[in-house]
């Protein structure tokens, strides 16, 4: 009886259509290139590790971080293929053709722990048919000056 009812009153109007389809994505515009000849470069604090990633708890005591560092002056629109080709000039294990290395942000949480948090990760030898996150700056992928960089230098 009930289907009855419904099918004699008439259909709410539809909802209002705005121009074709949904609104357009909003495309994050990319960050202005640093003038590198008037601005400072930051320290970047690299560590790295072949086999993976570095623990949590190796950095939980300041002054005694791992013994692995290397130490990068850069800027913030550096991009991750930038510090592939620095680390390989000082990781031996970074220069072979089978490597990819592993980008992971080490920073303090809201509770003072450090997280490790992966962020991209690139070819030793990149190609077309290989797409990697080797183009992504540091502020695109919201590093804060202070952070430390963990790359892990992985064998396929």
């Amino acid at each position: 009886m009930a289907d009855v009812q419904r099918r004699g009153r008439p259909l709410p109007p539809p909802p209002p259509r705005g121009p074709l389809g949904p609104p357009p994505a909003r495309i994050a515009p990319r960050p202005e290139p640093v003038d590198r000849e008037k601005t400072c470069p930051l320290l970047l604090r690299v560590f790295t590790k072949v086999g993976g990633h570095h623990s949590d708890n190796e950095f939980a005591v300041r002054g005694k971080e791992p013994k692995d560092e290397v130490q990068i002056y850069t800027w913030m629109d550096a991009t991750l293929r930038e510090l592939t080709d620095l680390v390989k000039e000082v990781a031996p294990e970074a220069r072979r053709r089978d490597a990819t290395l592993s980008f992971a942000f080490v920073y303090p949480d809201k509770r003072g722990r450090f997280v490790v948090r992966e962020v991209g990760r690139t070819f030793s030898y990149p190609n077309m048919r290989r797409p990697d996150s080797g183009s992504k700056t540091l502020s695109e992928l919201k590093f804060q000056i202070g952070d430390y960089l963990d790359v892990a230098i992985l064998f396929q």
